[in-house]
Parts: structure tokens; sequence; C-alpha cells
């Protein structure tokens, strides 16, 4: 039977409406992925996580009840959008909630005091080792004499010939295609006085990049720019930077549109083998996100993205590939196996990106499947690969990155973490947007919460993120209010069973928050995020146990990502999480992969020491490691099987 076409409107709250085609049998999801509607499936569309819900306003659609949707919600018309299938024309409201990440995402992108006084002091730290400055580019000005009937010769040997008397020989010196295109008329306009823009390149020679009016150098506004972009599972965060003072001008930071495929990066390598896939997924993070970045921190600078000459990007290894569009499905196939490590030397043009088409695009290179740019750039930016010191490097985010050693080896690993620290499986979890609880402490007596919410005063909570729920657990446990299973033991105001004996804690009242339903931590919340903690411990256990070192060994632990800035450490060790080390040791270095991209940037010296680091890196995977699963068994606890390891005492 030749299915039937619908059509499909979606009422976005705060947005524009959008119409789009779909066929019989298709879900709401599917519909929305059409209309480039980033609607939040960290599930990948599985029905597991709930977080897609939407409103039926008109038409029909085949939807079972579900225990993401209360009965009075599915009465009126709230449906998954992922879990129901289209059989008429149909149109559905999206709250602002489904799509709060991509606009209001709290990133790790020097937006506040504290990741400006980080950068600030890392920007000093570059300059200690020499490492400003160092980025290829210069500013040659020139004054041509002016052609006439016995002078004819040709506007690029006559700018040839000037630029080869202050930096080399003719034969040194190539134009750029779009330098040429802009040579006539430039130079007629400014009396054939010229500032071009020329890149050395590695044998020596010279390419002329650009043309601007020979007094551009006096202008205000700085010629020499350069773009450092982290590409994070969850989030994009972007800094754009006057290569010639090392300063920032502009930064800015979204959600990964890739989000819609999933949470995971193996929901999209998956999504990425089915048809069309790999081109959708490169889209989402170029044309749907990056490309919008940079036009939004341009004109923040007040600066054409045409003048960006340099670009370095720091991701994962998934992500690398993906915004590379190249297969990224071995990946997760045994043995593993990505198609590069390091790409070389890219050009803006050929990745189509908004910048100057002959721009230098350096990728920061991976050491394994699961181990990428991100960290081999966040090595880096902690500096352990220069100390004496043995040093732990945790890098918190969707996935969960380890590095552990100093300046005489290095070893890496990732974790399966899940994707708990965004939100991801938890039935009240949310990313770290308006309206999320990103701290807790609870008082021991009356057994009452005392929330931090982001967002603006008065701002209602909606649920719960990463940081807010190690804290949560960790208040839980200090309180007595769940046992070392995470089983709720008390019962209060606060605590309940429901109908199949599942305990829950009620952190905010129906009529206290956003949504107007009660806020609630359910056994199996906690449940997964044990699972996922217990990830981070069992590797960091398990990369010790390989080097022949105990807990105590390490001196200094530098903590970044995502959730890392609004972590309380002391939750964090308590249940589990962290080394039992004190307090003093651990150290919030900020989004340290966009921090490395930003040394990459400024200098080639940088990216050739980050080059090295993954040359020299060792790289553990886990999954094949015997020790692994019965480390991570024995620390799917609160805090651990093995009360030694952990200061019980408060």
């Amino acid at each position: 039977m030749e299915a039937l076409t619908y059509t499909l409107t979606f009422k976005v709250e705060g947005a524009q409406d959008l119409t789009v085609p779909v066929v019989s049998g298709e879900s709401l999801l599917d519909g929305a992925k059409k209309a480039n509607l980033p609607i939040d499936a960290p599930c990948s569309g599985n029905g597991t996580c709930g977080k897609c819900k939407v409103k039926l306003l008109t038409g029909e659609v085949e939807s079972k009840e579900t225990r993401h949707i209360t009965p009075e919600e599915y009465r009126i018309g709230y449906r998954l959008a992922c879990s129901s299938t289209i059989n008429s024309d149909i149109t559905v409201f999206v709250p602002a909630s489904v799509l709060a990440y991509q606009s209001h995402m709290k990133v790790t992108d020097l937006s506040t005091s504290r990741e400006q006084g980080i950068f600030a002091a890392w920007q000093e730290e570059l300059r200690n080792m020499g490492f400003l400055g160092d980025h290829g580019l210069t500013l040659v000005t020139v004054q041509l004499q002016v052609p006439a009937l016995d002078d004819p010769m040709a506007d690029r040997e006559r700018l040839l010939w000037a630029l080869a008397e202050q930096i080399g020989t003719v034969e040194s010196i190539r134009f750029s295609l779009h330098a040429l295109r802009r040579l006539p008329q430039l130079l007629r306009s400014a009396d054939f006085s010229c500032t071009g823009v020329l890149r050395q390149e590695p044998d020596q020679t010279y390419t002329l990049l650009d043309l601007f009016p020979g007094n551009e150098r006096e202008n205000d506004s700085p010629v020499l720019i350069g773009l450092a972009i982290d590409i994070g599972t969850t989030s994009v965060s972007s800094l754009l930077v006057n290569l010639t003072t090392g300063d920032a001008l502009a930064v800015g930071s979204a959600g990964n549109g890739q989000i819609r495929y999933g949470a995971d990066v193996i929901s999209r390598i998956i999504e990425s083998t089915r048809p069309g896939g790999l081109e959708r997924l490169h889209k989402a993070v170029t044309d749907a996100c990056i490309e919008p970045l940079i036009k939004q921190i341009c004109h923040t600078a007040g600066l054409p993205p045409e003048r960006i000459y340099r670009v370095v990007v720091a991701a994962n290894t998934t992500m690398t590939h993906l915004f590379l569009g190249v297969p990224a499905e071995h990946l997760r196939l045994e043995p593993y196996v990505p198609a590069f490590f390091a790409t070389g030397t890219l050009r803006g043009a050929d990745l189509g990106l908004g910048v100057h088409p002959d721009a230098e695009v350096e990728i920061a290179p991976s050491i394994g499947s699961y181990v990428g740019g991100d960290i081999t750039a966040g090595a880096f930016s902690s500096m352990i690969f220069k100390k004496e010191s043995l040093s732990l490097l945790i890098d918190l985010g969707t996935n969960g990155e380890l590095v552990f050693g100093n300046g005489e080896f290095l070893m890496a690993c990732a974790c399966s973490a899940g994707p708990a620290f965004e939100g991801g499986d938890i039935s009240c979890g949310m990313r770290a947007t308006d309206g999320a609880i990103e701290a807790c402490s609870i008082d021991q007596n009356s057994m009452e919460p005392t929330l931090k919410i982001i967002g603006s005063a008065g701002q209602k909570p909606l649920g719960l993120c990463g940081s807010g729920l190690i804290d949560t657990i960790g208040e839980l446990f200090r309180c007595g209010i769940i046992n070392a299973k995470g089983r709720i033991v008390p019962e209060g105001k606060r605590t309940f069973r429901d109908e199949w004996g599942i305990g829950s804690y009620i952190l905010v009242f129906a009529d206290q928050s956003e949504s107007g339903r009660d806020i609630v931590l359910t056994e199996t919340d906690i449940d997964n995020f044990i699972r996922a903690k217990g990830a981070i411990f069992s590797a960091i256990r398990t990369m010790l146990t390989m080097l022949d070192f105990t807990m105590d060994a390490i001196e200094e632990v530098y903590v970044s990502g995502g959730i890392g800035s609004g972590i309380n450490v002391k939750n964090a060790i308590r249940i589990g999480m962290f080394p039992n080390l004190p307090l003093e040791q651990y150290h919030y270095i900020g989004n340290s992969s966009l921090s490395g991209a930003y040394g990459m940037l400024t200098s080639r010296k940088a990216t050739e020491k980050v080059l090295e680091i993954g040359r020299g890196m060792t790289y553990l995977e886990l999954s094949s490691h015997p020790s692994y699963m019965d480390e991570f068994v024995a620390a799917c606890f609160i805090p651990h099987t093995d009360g030694a390891l952990f200061n019980l005492d408060e």
C-alpha cells in the first residue's frame, strides 16, 4: 500500500511556525528532523528519556501511554515525539523547554569572571613558554609605482616584486585566488598602496592570502583574526582571537545540533551509517551550529568572517570524523580503529566554513577511538605534560575522559559514563539551561533542600542538571535518606514509594516548579547515576593499577569539562566519583579543550607540542582490560564496596 502524504506543523514557543510534508508511519521526531527543528532526544528516539514531550493540537497520531506522561497530560494531548506516528495532518505545540539547550545552555566559554580569570592565567603561561604570536601570519605594506604607458607591468607582478624586496624572492611568494581577485580594484582605489596578509608555509615560502588598502594597519579593527572551536557532544564553544595581540575578541556557544540524533556518540555513529546519515550529522554541526556561531561572534566583534585566516578545532574522535564528513562507523566496531589520528593542515574552503577560503584549519589530534583532540588539547592546557608531580586530568561532559602522568609519561582512557551527567537517563534530568537545579544542600534534621537555580532572579526550577545531581545524591547519602545501594530509607514528607515499590525523593513540589509538576528523583534515576559515577572511578582505578600506582600517588587533580564548573568536589568524593584526596589538590581549569585550541591557534610551536603530546600518549582501551568490569561493579555503590577508599566520618 502506498504511503500517504500529510502536512505536519510545529508551533514552536517563542519562534516561527514550521511546516513540513511527512508520510504516514513517520514519527513526530522524524518530522522535526526534516524541519531542522532540534527537539531534544537524548535517547535517540527510543522512548526511554521522555525529553521530547510535545502537545498535540490538531490531527491524530498513534501513541501509547508512557510513564513519562501522566494520565492527565495524555488526556489533554501531550505525547512523546519519538513514539507518536503520524496518520493525518498534524499540528503540535513544542514547548521552549524542549529546545532550550540550543540558546540558553550554560557552557564553559569565558562568559563568567571565573572562566576569564582562568583564561588570563593560561595566556600568561603561554607567553612565558614563548607560545604566543608564532602563528605564521604577517602583514607587509608596500607602495607601488603607478602604471604608465612606458611601465605597463601587470598588477600581480608589480606587487610580487615589491613584496619580494621585503620578505624573500619572487619565486617564494604565491598568490591565493582570493587575493588575485581583489587586486585590480583595490590597488586603484588605494593609489597603489596596499597591505598584504601573508602566511609563511612550512617550506619557508609565502602565500598572499588577502589585500587591504595601505593604511589598513592604522585602523582600529585588527586584521589578523583566528578562530578556536571546541566541538563537544552536547555543546559547541567558539573564541574569536586577535592573533596580533592574543586577545579574545568575542566568545559564543550553542548546543550541538546533532543532539536530535542522540545524546551519545554511539547513537550518532549508528545514525551516520543510515542513508544520508553522515551528511545529516555533518550539516547538523556545521550548517546549523558552527556557521551561525561564526556569524554571531564576528558580528559582536564588528569584523567580517572572511578575515579569519586560521582555525583550530578540538573535539572528541567521533565529533572530528562527523565534522569532516568522514565515516565513523569503525570507531564502535572491534578493534575500534579511527580513520585518522591527525589530519594535517586543511583549508577553510574544503570544509565549507564561512571563513577566508585559504584559511588553514588545524584539527587537534586524537589518540584513540574514544580519546580525541579535546583531550590532547586539554593535556596541553592543563600543563601536566611538563609537570614533575603525578597529575590526573578529569574531563567531564557527555563522556568521561582521563589523563594521568607527568613530564615523563602520559596515559589516557575514556569511560562510558552515559548521558546522566547531562541529564539523560534521569527522569527529572535536564541540561544546564535556565531552570536547572545546579546545586543542592539538605538540612539533616528537617530533610528540606536548599536549591540554586540557573537563570535570572525568580526563576522557578524545571529539572536537575549534572552538577545538581551530584550535589543532591551526595546530600541524600550524607543525611541518610539513601543507603549505599541508592535506596530510599526513611518515610517522610518528601519521600514515597509508588505502586511498583520504587522509592522517590521530592526535590520541588508542583506548586513551586516551572512545569507545575513535582520534580522527583527516583531510585531508578539514582541507580543510573551510580553506574555513571562508577564508570569514572573504576576507570581511574584501572588506569592506576595498570601503571602499578595507588590513589595516594595522585598529587594534583585537574577537573575540566561541561559540568566541572559547578561540581561540589566534597560531594563528588562522598559518593565515590572522585578519589578521596585533600580538596586543595583539586583544581578547576575551565574548558581545557577550548583553551588548548586557543594555544594552538596563536602558535605553531604550540600546535607541534599538541601533536607531540598526542604521539607520546598511551591509550588504554578499558573495554579490553580484564579487571575493569570488576572495578566497575565494586564502584557501583555509594561510595564503594571498599569503604577504606573513602572517609565516611562526616
